[in-house]
């Protein structure tokens, strides 16, 4: 019998599950991200969850993470200094598919050199030229990314091209044909740059893991949960960290369809900062066809298809003019909830809650906060001198911002340092609601109440309050988030086949408005049942499937799914190649060495099989699998022309996959 421990750390929460692998989940816990050192928040979860089953560590032979890490860096425009070596490219391949932006002036290197669609070369590569500016270059970088002219044709300069940079260099060294098999050169570039700026982070993440683990005792293999649901050795994470991007809602799928037992539905992952919506369609999640959009940059990463939106228990609450009325909005911004950091500072927020209570005119800071969140040295060279102040001001804890925001200049000065990741604003949220309606009881419930109460003091134009009472507000809050769930899920919903003329809204608002005409009745069904996770899943997802015309299944452990998710996976992998017709009336099979010739198409497909299944194992069993099997996957392209069929190209692939290894 082993133990298995699952962790996700998310924007919010870091969640740990303990699996027995005969008796299933046997305990779980909550802790809030230390997004300073993820290895805080994941040490404080996994010995929670060993303490409540008085576990021994000795018998945990499997630990799988899944991260917002990658994805977060690459959001928020993070990572390491990279040089780029482009082989066979002119200078316009970087405006293509948001290449120069990406590189952000980093160093690129031009390379004669390259292959053409036949995967022959078009001229010896440059090797005394890429020699001398790397020579010119230094030490300048943290890491290489490399991308050839047809590279997924024939590797072979890539891989010279890397043998040269390791010769002159300690740093890492990515090659786009390592990352994917298809066409589209700058955008199989786009992708290795965006790997190698991510390296020295994951590494980072991985190194203080595992040195936390040995301290605890835990010595079993450490796998990390890929953008697609796959899960890979932490060690293949550390040279292919672009793969881990989406790795947390592809998490939650995995573990919705574990603790639901669902084969298909629309899979709601409301955290702390966002709504993750997904489809599982027999058994496996809707992969993006087109791969993972993150930050803005289209990869060539095969992930999850997910719809976000900035909707969260920590979503902003603010009164916006709508008309001669005020309305509610929600997010996208994350707060610190009122309630949470009143447990943490208690005696400031209830004398600034009261101060400001005990006045007869609203100001719009009224029970809003500031707190520095973190010092990142290289934010803080580029702070002018009102940020430094305000930073200063914030040195020694939370400050209310009446008192902190003097000035208006230092409003912008603020909204820099939360861009920065530097600050966090403190105010109203739908936890906060739900403290007050007593149905969460995690933090303080009273200056919750005393937060919306100053709320409520908001007015029209013809003088009207928002609302009544702080229980009223947060009544209307709760129904603000169950209405802007109900459309992002239907939204989701009609993604992958819309309605002409019908959005998300119209149709939610005609069935509302319908509810109450007396001659006509408008409905909406969802055909798939929604399943919700988070914490809050619970609070809100019974009331969205009325509003959708379906169920809700709100899983036992809904609020830990992406730690069970990455847990229970599998490790999943696929290696490709192409065969195509040659000008002598024979064929040319692409893998992932040299391109071999053969007379006939069949022996081409038989050597491609051997090839790619004894690569797809070897690769499966360095990503961590332990018990691998494989499959064979052919489609034949053909043109019709005049009446008779002609071959284009075949298509062929190899999926290996197993679970993953666990020390007894």
């Amino acid at each position: 019998m082993a133990l298995l421990l699952g962790i996700d750390t998310g924007g919010t929460y870091t969640d740990a599950v303990l699996l027995d692998e005969d008796e299933g989940i046997i305990a779980s816990a909550k802790s809030l991200t230390t997004r300073q050192d993820f290895s805080i928040g994941i040490g404080r979860s996994v010995a929670r969850v060993i303490e409540d089953v008085k576990a021994r560590t000795a018998d945990i032979g499997l630990v799988s993470l899944s991260t917002t890490l990658a994805t977060n860096a690459l959001v928020e425009g993070q990572g390491g200094r990279i040089c780029l070596v482009l082989i066979g490219f002119d200078e316009d391949a970087l405006n293509r598919n948001g290449l120069r932006d990406a590189l952000k002036g980093d160093p690129v290197i031009f390379l004669a050199g390259g292959h053409n669609g036949q995967g022959e070369a078009l001229c010896p590569l440059a090797e005394e030229k890429l020699a001398a500016e790397l020579d010119a270059l230094g030490e300048r970088v943290s890491a290489f990314a490399i991308a050839g002219l047809f590279a997924i044709r024939n590797p072979e300069h890539e891989l010279r091209a890397r043998d040269i940079i390791l010769a002159h260099s300690t740093n890492s060294v990515t090659c786009s044909h390592e990352l994917s098999s298809k066409l589209d050169g700058p955008r199989r570039a786009l992708t290795s740059v965006l790997n190698a700026r991510l390296i020295n982070m994951i590494h980072h993440l991985i190194i203080s893991s595992e040195a936390l683990f040995g301290e605890m005792g835990i010595e079993a293999p450490l796998m990390m949960v890929q953008g697609d649901g796959a899960l890979i050795a932490a060690e293949v994470a550390k040279i292919k960290p672009i793969e881990t991007i989406l790795s947390g809602p592809a998490a939650s799928l995995v573990g919705a369809a574990y603790l639901s037992g669902e084969q298909s539905a629309i899979i709601s992952d409301i955290g702390g900062t966002t709504t993750d919506v997904a489809i599982l369609e027999d058994g496996s999640p809707r992969l993006d066809p087109d791969g993972a959009t993150v930050g803005g940059w289209r990869t060539m990463v095969e992930a999850v298809a997910i719809y976000t939106v900035g909707l969260g228990g920590d979503s902003e609450v603010a009164a916006v003019k709508s008309g001669m009325d005020l309305a509610l909005s929600l997010g996208p911004r994350r707060l610190v909830p009122v309630s949470l950091l009143a447990t943490d500072y208690p005696d400031l927020v209830h004398a600034a809650l009261d101060s400001q209570l005990g006045r007869d005119r609203q100001q719009e800071n009224y029970g809003r906060f500031a707190l520095a969140v973190g010092r990142d040295s290289a934010h803080l060279a580029t702070l002018g001198e009102m940020e430094r102040q305000l930073l200063d001001a914030l040195k020694d804890g939370p400050q209310p911002l009446e008192k902190l925001l003097l000035r208006r200049r230092q409003h912008n000065a603020l909204e820099r340092l939360v861009s920065a990741g530097l600050v966090m604003i403190s105010g109203l949220t739908p936890s906060d609601a739900a403290h007050i309606l007593g149905l969460h009881d995690a933090w303080d419930r009273e200056a919750a109440d005393k937060a919306a109460t100053l709320f409520t003091r908001n007015r029209d134009v013809k003088g009207h309050a928002i609302a009544a009472s702080a229980r009223d507000l947060a009544s209307l809050i709760m129904e603000a988030v169950v209405m802007r769930s109900s459309e992002t899920l239907l939204e989701a919903a009609l993604a992958k086949a819309p309605l002409p003329g019908r959005d998300a809204g119209t149709l939610l608002k005609a069935a509302t408005v319908s509810d109450h005409h007396p001659y006509v009745n408008m409905e909406i069904a969802l055909r798939l049942p929604v399943i919700g996770l988070g914490a809050s899943a619970h609070l809100y997802y019974p009331e969205v499937t009325k509003k959708l015309g379906t169920i809700a299944v709100i899983p036992d452990f809904a609020g830990v799914a992406n730690a069970v998710g990455a847990v229970v996976g599998q490790v999943r992998l696929t290696v490709s190649a192409s065969i195509s017709p040659t000008e002598n009336d024979g064929f040319r099979l692409f893998h992932m060495g040299d391109p071999l010739d053969f007379q006939t198409l069949d022996a081409a497909v038989l050597k491609a099989e051997e090839l790619l299944t004894a690569e797809a194992r070897a690769q499966a069993i360095e990503a961590g699998a332990g018990d691998v099997r494989t499959r064979f996957e052919r489609q034949d392209n053909v043109a019709h022309i005049a009446g008779m069929e002609v071959f284009v190209e075949s298509m062929l692939e190899v999926v290996a996959f197993g679970r993953p290894r666990v020390a007894r």
